[in-house]
C-alpha cells in the first residue's frame, strides 16, 4: 500500500462522492483503473462536463486545453490537486502543498515527461494531453518484460511526434503494444506527409502506397531506416538458421544507418517470414513487418475453405498456384448447417489433382464462453472419429480454432484449459493424431507454450484483433491467412481464404487410408535416410541426425527440444528436398500392429543423447522420453478416472499395456519404447542406425524386444523395475524433467492433479506394483508368442 495513493483515494472521494455520475474508486493504496477513472471523473466535473465518463475522451481534451497548460497560474485548485494526485499515484512525488503548483509538482511534471521523451525542451507546465497520459495506467519506465530497445523507440516517437494533433503519449514502458504500433503507423503517415486530419493511425491504402516509394538497402541512412529498424525491433525475437546448419535467435537493434546487422536480420526475417531473402526492404517485407497479413497481394501456395473442392475447383486452385488445401473434418448438427465438412469423395478428387489437405476441426470456437475443458475433451473425440472416419494417418495435424480475438486473461481462464481438454482427449484415443492451433498469433503462440500444439495456423487476416497487433509470428507458425478472394470461374470458381505456407513446416496429407509400411521398406527407409545423413556432413553423427528426422514432425517443439534438443532443420530441408516421403507407421511382424515411427523416433533419440545411468536405480532425460514419459502420461490417466478406479493396480491391470481400446499407454507404446531404447543402445555402441534397424528388423530382435528392454534398462530385476518407475515419478534434480513430469500429468489428469509425491505412499506403491505387474505379464506373453511361432515352424 502506498499512502500518497491512499490520500489521493480518500481525497477524491470525499470531495466528490455526492456529485451526481462520479463513481468512488477503492480506498487500498494501490493504483489501478479505479482510481483513475475516478480522478478523469473529477477534472470533468471541474471542467463543468455534465455528462461524464471514464474515457477521457475529446470533450475533456478540449475543455482542458482551453485553460491552457496547467502550472503556477492555473486558478482552478482542484484541477491542481487532480493533476498532484495522479503524479503520486504514476510514482512522482506531485506536491508539498495541494492546490498549489510549485517547484516540487514542476519537477515531477519534468521527470515524468523527460521519462516519456520530451526532454528537448524541458518541460515545467502540463499540456492537456499530458494530463490525459497522467490520468492512465501507462509506465514512463521498463517495466517487468520490458526491453530498453523498445523504451528508447517509445521516447524517440513521443519526442518527434507529440505536437501533431492525433498522436498522445505512448507508454515507454518497453513493451510493444498495441497502441505503440499504432503510433508507428502515425509516424510513418506523418513521414509520408499526411495532414493531421489525414494521418488515422489505420494501415490503409494511403499508407501502403506511400511506403512502396521507400525501399531500403545497405548504406540507406536517415528517418526511413529508423522507423523500419523499429518495426524490426518490435517484431521481437526471430528464429534464424545459423552457418552450422542448426538455428539460433536474434532481435533487431534501432539504428538510422542500415548497416550489416540490419540486413543480415532483413535477409533471416525474410526467410522465417516466407519471403524471398535478400536482406534489402521492398514493399512485401515492409508490410510483413508492420501487419499480420504481410501484403495480402503476395502469392500464397496453400488455401482453407467451407466450399467442397470438385475436380473443376481443384484444377482452378491448382493452376492458380495453390499445392495444401485447408477443409473441415466435421460439423455438428445446428438449424443454419454450412455444410463446411469433407464431403464422400472430395478427398480422392483433391489427391487426383496433386493438391494436399490439412484438417481443421472447428465445431464453433466464436466466443469465450464455448471454450471449456470438456468442450475440448468432447471435441478432441470427435474430430478424432471423423479423422479416422476419412482415414487421415497417424501423425496427422489437426488444427483446433479459436475465431474470435480473445484476451490475455480469456486465453489463460478458457482458451487454454479448451486445449488441454483436446490433448487429453487424442492421447486417451492411442495419440494417433497431433493437435494444432487456430487463432490469432497470441493465442497461437501461448496455446504452443502451454500444450505443445504442434504447428500454428495464424487468422493473420484479421488486422485488428488484439492477439494480432503487438505480436510477432509464431515461431512454430505453418499457415498464415492472409486474404479472401475468389479463384477459377465458371464451374471452377470457389472462394478461398488464402494462406502462405511456411518453408518446412506442416506438409499436408498428400493419402488417406493408406496401409502401414512393411519392415523391407521401413529398412529401405531408414537406409535412405542414413545416406543422406552421411552425404549432408555437420557436425552431428548421421545416425543422430535420421533419429531426429524421425521425431521432428510430431516431436520437435516445446518441451521436446529442452528434455533432448532442437533437431536440424537443415538436414529436414535436405531429406524433403530429395523427395523422400516420410514414414510414419510401421506394420510390425511380430504382434501384427502398426508402430508410430516419430514416437519411436523420439524414444531412439532421447535414449542416444541421454543414456539411462550405468547402475543404481536412478533415471535420465532419455527415459522420459520414452517409457517414462509414457507412465507419467497414464499416471494422469489413472487421477482423471480415480473415481471409478481407486486402486492404480487394478488401472494398470485393465487399461496399460492393451492391444486395443482406448489409453494413452497401449501395447503399441511400451513396443515403441522398448524398440528406441534397443535400437538407441546398438548405436551407442558404435553400430550406425541403419544397420542397427536392419539387424533389428530383419533379424530376431523385434521377436524378444521387451525381454532385451528389461534386461538392459532393468537388468531383469522386478525390483529394479519399481524403483526406477517411482523415481520417474517423484524424483529427480532436473528441473525440465520436473516441469515435464507435471506438464505430461497434467496433459491427461486435467489441471490440477494430484502429484505422485502428494498421494499417499499406499496409493503410489499400488499403482507401481500394477505397473511392474502388467510390464513383467507382457514379456511373458512374448515369450509364450516366441515359443508358440517357433514350434509351428
Amino acid at each position: 500500500m502506498d499512502a500518497k495513493v491512499l490520500e489521493a483515494q480518500k481525497w477524491v472521494n470525499a470531495t466528490y462522492g455526492q456529485v451526481a455520475g462520479y463513481k468512488k474508486c477503492a480506498e487500498d493504496g494501490i493504483t489501478g483503473w479505479g482510481t483513475m477513472f475516478s480522478l478523469t471523473r473529477a477534472l470533468q466535473i471541474e471542467l463543468g462536463i455534465t455528462s461524464i465518463s471514464d474515457n477521457f475522451g475529446p470533450t475533456t481534451l478540449a475543455k482542458l486545453g482551453a485553460l491552457g497548460d496547467i502550472g503556477p497560474t492555473t486558478a482552478n485548485k482542484k484541477i491542481v490537486t487532480i493533476l498532484q494526485h495522479g503524479l503520486f499515484c504514476k510514482g512522482y512525488w506531485g506536491a508539498s502543498e495541494y492546490g498549489v503548483y510549485d517547484a516540487v509538482t514542476q519537477t515531477a511534471v519534468r521527470g515524468l515527461t523527460t521519462n516519456a521523451g520530451l526532454s528537448s525542451p524541458p518541460m515545467t507546465t502540463v499540456p492537456a494531453k499530458v494530463f490525459k497520459a497522467i490520468l492512465t495506467m501507462d509506465a514512463y519506465v521498463v517495466v517487468a518484460g520490458g526491453k530498453e530497445t523498445v523504451r528508447a523507440i517509445q521516447q524517440w516517437m513521443n519526442g518527434r511526434y507529440f505536437n501533431r494533433a492525433n498522436f498522445f503519449l505512448i507508454p515507454c514502458d518497453g513493451v510493444f503494444s498495441r497502441n505503440v504500433q499504432q503510433a508507428l503507423y502515425y509516424a510513418i503517415q506523418f513521414e509520408l506527409g499526411f495532414s493531421d486530419s489525414e494521418a488515422t493511425g489505420v494501415f490503409g491504402p494511403a499508407t501502403k502506397a506511400g511506403l512502396k516509394s521507400h525501399p531500403l538497402s545497405s548504406g540507406d541512412s536517415g528517418i526511413w531506416v529508423q522507423l523500419y529498424s523499429s518495426s524490426c525491433v518490435f517484431n521481437g525475437t526471430i528464429k534464424y538458421k545459423t552457418q552450422q546448419g542448426g538455428w539460433s535467435y536474434k532481435e533487431a537493434a534501432f539504428t538510422s544507418t542500415f548497416d550489416t546487422e540490419l540486413k543480415g536480420w532483413t535477409r533471416d526475417f525474410q526467410e522465417f517470414t516466407g519471403l524471398p531473402a535478400t536482406g534489402a526492404v521492398d514493399f512485401a517485407t515492409w508490410c510483413q513487418t508492420l501487419v499480420s497479413t504481410g501484403d495480402p497481394d503476395r502469392p500464397g501456395t496453400a488455401a482453407d475453405c467451407i466450399t467442397t473442392i470438385t475436380d473443376a475447383r481443384a484444377k482452378a486452385l491448382y493452376a492458380a498456384g495453390y499445392r495444401v488445401v485447408g477443409r473441415y473434418l466435421d460439423e455438428r448438427p445446428s438449424s443454419n448447417p454450412l455444410n463446411k465438412q469433407i464431403q464422400p469423395g472430395e478427398l480422392d478428387t483433391i489427391f487426383k489433382n496433386n493438391l494436399k489437405v490439412f484438417p481443421i476441426s472447428q465445431y464453433y470456437g466464436g466466443a469465450v464462453g464455448y471454450f471449456t475443458y470438456n468442450q475440448g475433451l468432447k471435441d478432441g473425440f470427435d474430430a478424432h472419429m471423423a479423422a479416422v472416419k476419412y482415414g487421415f494417418g497417424a501423425g496427422t495435424v489437426i488444427y483446433f480454432a479459436v475465431d474470435y480475438d480473445a484476451t490475455q486473461d480469456e486465453i489463460d481462464s478458457n482458451i487454454i484449459p479448451y486445449f488441454r481438454g483436446v490433448v487429453a482427449a487424442l492421447a486417451s484415443q492411442g495419440k494417433r493424431y497431433v493437435h494444432g492451433v487456430y487463432g490469432s498469433r497470441n493465442v497461437c503462440t501461448q496455446v504452443t507454450k502451454a500444450t505443445l500444439a504442434r504447428w500454428s495456423f495464424v487468422s493473420g487476416m484479421s488486422t485488428g484483433f488484439s492477439g494480432n497487433m503487438g505480436f510477432a509470428l509464431p515461431e512454430n507458425w505453418s499457415f498464415n491467412q492472409i486474404q479472401t478472394l475468389t479463384v477459377g470461374s465458371g464451374d471452377g470458381a470457389i472462394q478461398i481464404d488464402k494462406d502462405v505456407h511456411a518453408k518446412d513446416t506442416d506438409p499436408g496429407v498428400s493419402a488417406v487410408n493408406t496401409p502401414s509400411n512393411s519392415v523391407d521398406e521401413f529398412v529401405a527407409y531408414i537406409r535412405r535416410l542414413y545416406n543422406l545423413a552421411v552425404a549432408y556432413g555437420g557436425s552431428r553423427n548421421p545416425s543422430q541426425l535420421v533419429m531426429e528426422f524421425l521425431r521432428h514432425a510430431n516431436y520437435g517443439n516445446g518441451q521436446w527440444r529442452l528434455l533432448i534438443g532442437d533437431f536440424d532443420d537443415g538436414f529436414v530441408s535436405h531429406v524433403t528436398a530429395a523427395g523422400v516421403t516420410p514414414i510414419t507407421e510401421l506394420r510390425d511382424p511380430f504382434y501384427g500392429i502398426d508402430l508410430d515411427v516419430p514416437h519411436l523416433g523420439a524414444n531412439c533419440n532421447g535414449v542416444y543423447l541421454a543414456p539411462p545411468p550405468s547402475s543404481g536405480t536412478g533415471m535420465s532425460r532419455g527415459d522420459v522420453a520414452g517409457w517414462g514419459g509414457d507412465l507419467m502420461t497414464f499416471y494422469g490417466e489413472w487421477r482423471r478416472d480415480s473415481a471409478s478406479y481407486s486402486s492404480g493396480y487394478t488401472y494398470c491391470q485393465e487399461k496399460l499395456a492393451r492391444l486395443d481400446g482406448p489409453g494413452t499407454f497401449k501395447l503399441r507404446d511400451l513396443v515403441e519404447d522398448a524398440d528406441g531404447y534397443n535400437i538407441a543402445m546398438k548405436v551407442r555402441q558404435g553400430t550406425n542406425i541403419a544397420d542397427a534397424v536392419e539387424a533389428y528388423f530383419k533379424g530376431t530382435g523385434y521377436r524378444s524386444r521387451l525381454k532385451q528392454f528389461y534386461e538392459g534398462r532393468f537388468s531383469a530385476d522386478s525390483t529394479k523395475l519399481y524403483a526406477v518407475a517411482y523415481e520417474v515419478l517423484t524424483g529427480g534434480q532436473d528441473a525440465i524433467i520436473a516441469g515435464g513430469r507435471t506438464y505430461l500429468i497434467e496433459m491427461t489428469g486435467g489441471v490440477p492433479t494430484t502429484l505422485p509425491y502428494m498421494l499417499p505412499a499406499e496409493k503410489l506403491d499400488e499403482f507401481l506394483r500394477g505397473f511392474r505387474d502388467v510390464v513383467e505379464t507382457r514379456i511373458r506373453d512374448e515369450n509364450a508368442l516366441l515359443k508358440a511361432a517357433s514350434q509351428n515352424q
